[in-house]
């Protein structure tokens, strides 16, 4: 047999797939390139970290984005569709550690395996603008950025709180502190201050906010979540005099509330707490409290209401009241100022924290017509109603009471009105080692001097060892440490914190339009055609990144915007969430073994059918469940349309030839399938993004062109052509073969998305199933403008319809237009 014969008679997914990755890399057939004559679009999916081997979530999300960058490309626009690593982070020190090598070759090396794998599944990326964050040649421009904003004030360094773990030595995360213990060795975690790096996005939280209601493309669910953290509050700042000298500030959104305050309750974490304490008989529970809380996220703290008396005393600012203090555990640093003025019968946590250690509850503001006891109160008033025992306020209004209140605090330099956020500003220091060098020394004679910006980069050292404890080895590495200051000459030392990974995951989008330039971070030219004041068309990634990574990127483009570095105010036009793939009830993850390898999958079926399984099983913004059985299934299907192409190839025309005129009944119908078909899949992929009814109805059409039998070969050619068109950016290597082996001389990469005839879409004549009593009996033709009552007609004047009546009245019947008639008898 040739080699011709066998590539027809049995589809080999492996020589296919291999076949047109050669063509397409050795063509550069995805290369970008600004061109004034098309419109461009930037579709980006989340970049990966080079964890060592892609898992079924990745190829999911990646060929959601593949398939839109195909369409766009088919559709004329000039597309931008690139693939980047995400490559510095903590999991790449602890491989080292336990690998015993170093995280610049473990790290290469994974990226090395998935960009194979990457390759394998036929994506249609740029590769001419991959890069990896851990180059210097990436990070150097970060630096910049750094440097830019120190100018400004937009990064700076303050002493702060973090989690401290002795044995290690080195700072961990909340999330790395398992009940009060270091997730690593399991010693007890201790709390220290230390000097971090910031960036303040405070500063940009009011636009961060109102930007959101610009993000027409975003869901939601992901808008709500970002303005739930940025967290504005309209309220108060009030200012209670401390019995040892001082104040003690605190934000509220019920300033109307003022007289029913009772104590005050701090977090554990508020820099005033070891002050008032100290020396004093609270210490050691103070101590304890803070230690408890410390390793619980915020659901854990709220669930109960415990707390610690200080023993000191703060004054009433209006009353001069003495008001006991206390430390609290469901008292949130992030929130407000870190102090609560504690209203028991105004706020139900203050309510139950109050009934439980028995202080004073005191009602200040009574509902319309009630009046309530604090004696009886079940639980505590907190909707608005008018003001009692507030001295002058008695009966204002809740609301008119707040701006009184406040007014009232300002006069006096006690307070006055202000907005509170929940957003707080980035920590950035990092005291690992495998990340971007934070550009600063320190010298005794100067302080904070920057790196000019003729010596960035400034390179990670790659000669170090890894050990796991004693902390990072930069600060340990005198040939980085010891340099002499910039500005007097003399030996100074550098910062040996690493920025936080997240910095380089906020901008890499931009650094696509020109990576490979070394003169300046983004090509004006390649800027204005790609991003434009647009950002990046289609952003896709999981939800999981709703909040930290989509508004750190969100903040940096604001930044970098008034740096005079771009010109946009928002990164991504449109952001699609996927889901998960789900196996076994859970994710898939390595902790958890329930990972299926995809290199398996392609081994056994082809890049192609894993594709479209990941694209069919479900709708793509909801989770999938892992199913052998599916991805079979979807094997299936394209041996299917191979076998049916090539025993369509005698009987097609000749590509491009017309139509026949008059259609015969045969050739309209399919014609109207064909156009039917497009329509439903342009809607579905080049505007909602169903993949998964976009591929059922490539189902329908491929079932009615396999039953049309009579079909003419003009006819036959344009739904064939259509189908193929219709599959290239689900399966692409298997429609470039096929569309090759129907006749066509140019690439179907190249072909032009199809689009339908609306003409083509009128039915002139229907064919209606008729059902009696649930059971297909019969089946009637009628015109397709037919009115309800000449249907029914039609139906039961049809032959096998009366004999299944039988003569028996019809009670019920209903008409689906174009779908069918339902008889009940």
């Amino acid at each position: 047999m040739s080699a011709g014969a066998e590539r027809q008679s049995r589809y080999d997914a492996q020589a296919v797939e291999a076949r047109w990755q050669q063509r397409w890399e050795e063509a550069r057939a995805f290369a970008a390139h600004p061109d004034p004559a098309r419109e461009p679009y930037y579709v980006l999916e989340m970049f990966p970290y080079p964890s060592g081997h892609l898992h079924m979530g990745h190829v999911r999300n990646y060929s959601i984005g593949d398939v839109i960058a195909r369409v766009r490309r088919m559709q004329g626009y000039g597309v931008l569709h690139p693939i980047g690593w995400d490559a510095f982070g903590l999991p790449a020190e602890n491989a080292a550690i336990k690998n015993n090598v170093h995280p610049a070759r473990w790290t290469y090396d994974n990226i090395a395996h998935m960009r194979a794998q990457l390759r394998r599944l036929g994506f249609s990326y740029d590769w001419d603008r991959e890069f990896a964050t851990c180059d210097p040649e990436y990070y150097r421009w970060e630096q910049l950025f750094f440097l830019r904003m120190l100018e400004r004030g937009l990064a700076y360094r303050k002493r702060s709180v973090v989690n401290w773990c002795p044995q290690c030595n080195t700072v961990l995360a909340n999330e790395q502190v398992i009940d009060g213990r270091c997730w690593r060795c399991d010693s007890t975690v201790v709390e220290r201050d230390l000097e971090q790096w910031c960036f303040r996005i405070t500063a940009y939280a009011e636009e961060l906010l109102r930007d959101l209601d610009r993000l027409p493309g975003w869901p939601e669910r992901v808008l709500t979540m970002q303005r739930n953290w940025i967290g504005k509050s309209v309220g108060a700042e009030i200012r209670f005099p401390l019995e040892r000298g001082g104040y003690l500030t605190v934000f509220t959104t019920r300033p109307d509330t003022l007289f029913g305050v009772t104590f005050m309750s701090l977090a554990p974490e508020h820099p005033l707490v070891a002050e008032l304490v100290a020396g004093t008989p609270a210490e050691p529970a103070v101590a304890a409290l803070a230690a408890r809380v410390r390793g619980q996220d915020r659901a854990e703290r709220a669930a109960t209401k415990e707390g610690v008396a200080t023993g000191t005393y703060c004054r009433h600012p209006v009353t001069g009241a003495r008001i006991p203090i206390y430390v609290a555990n469901f008292v949130l640093m992030e929130y407000g100022t870190g102090a609560v003025m504690a209203v028991p019968a105004h706020d139900q946590r203050d309510f139950e924290f109050a009934r439980k250690y028995g202080l004073p509850i005191r009602v200040v503001v009574q509902p319309p017509g009630e009046r309530l006891d604090p004696a009886t109160m079940q639980e505590a008033w907190e909707e608005p109603g008018i003001l009692v025992d507030s001295g002058e306020f008695n009966g204002l209004e809740s609301e008119a009471a707040k701006a009184r209140i406040a007014e009232w605090l300002a006069e006096r330099k006690q307070g006055g009105p202000t907005v509170s956020f929940r957003l707080r500003d980035w920590g950035i220091s990092r005291q690992r080692y495998w990340g971007a060098p934070i550009p600063v020394v320190y010298c005794d004679g100067c302080g904070v001097v920057p790196v000019p910006e003729q010596d960035l980069p400034v390179v990670l050292p790659e000669d170090v060892v890894l050990t796991g404890v004693g902390g990072s080895p930069l600060a340990s590495h005198k040939a980085f440490v010891e340099t002499a200051c910039p500005r007097c000459k003399k030996p100074a030392r550098r910062e040996t914190d690493t920025m936080d990974t997240f910095v380089e995951s906020s901008w890499y989008f931009a650094r696509y339009v020109s990576p490979r330039d070394a003169t300046t971070p983004f090509d004006p030219r390649e800027l204005a055609y790609w991003l434009g004041t647009r950002g990046v068309d289609q952003y896709i990634g999981g939800i999981e990144h709703a909040i930290l990574h989509l508004l750190y990127s969100r903040f940096l483009t604001k930044v970098l915007r008034d740096l005079g570095f771009v010109k946009l105010d928002e990164p991504f036009a449109s952001l699609f969430t996927q889901g998960m793939v789900i196996k076994d009830g859970f994710a898939m993850s390595k902790s958890r073994g329930n990972v299926v390898d995809p290199d398996e999958l392609i081994a056994r079926y082809g890049a192609d059918t894993v594709r479209l399984f990941c694209l069919f099983a479900a709708p793509p913004e909801r989770d999938l469940d892992w199913s052998e059985k599916g991805v079979e299934g979807q094997s299936r299907f394209l041996n299917r349309v191979w076998r049916l192409v090539h025993a369509l190839l005698p009987r097609l025309a000749p590509p491009g030839t017309p139509l026949p005129e008059p259609l015969s009944a045969a050739d309209r119908e399919l014609h109207r399938l064909t156009h039917h078909t497009i329509a439903r899949v342009h809607e579905d992929l080049a505007t909602r993004f169903h993949f998964n009814t976009a591929i059922s109805a490539i189902h329908e059409h491929t079932a009615g062109l396999d039953a049309a039998e009579e079909a003419s070969a003009p006819a036959l050619r344009e739904a064939v052509d259509a189908l193929l068109l219709l599959l290239a950016p689900l399966v692409p290597h298997f429609a470039a073969e096929l569309w090759e082996a129907t006749g066509h001389q140019g690439a179907l990469d190249a072909a032009p998305w199809p689009a339908a005839d609306p003409a083509a879409l009128v039915r002139d004549l229907v064919e209606l199933p008729v059902q009696v009593n649930g059971k297909l009996r019969g089946r009637i033709t009628v015109p397709a403008d037919a009115a309800e009552g000449d249907v029914v007609a039609a139906a039961l004047a049809d032959a096998q319809v009366q004999s299944h009546l039988g003569g028996r009245p019809v009670k019920r019947q209903v008409v689906v237009p174009g779908r069918l008639v339902s008889l009940v008898v």
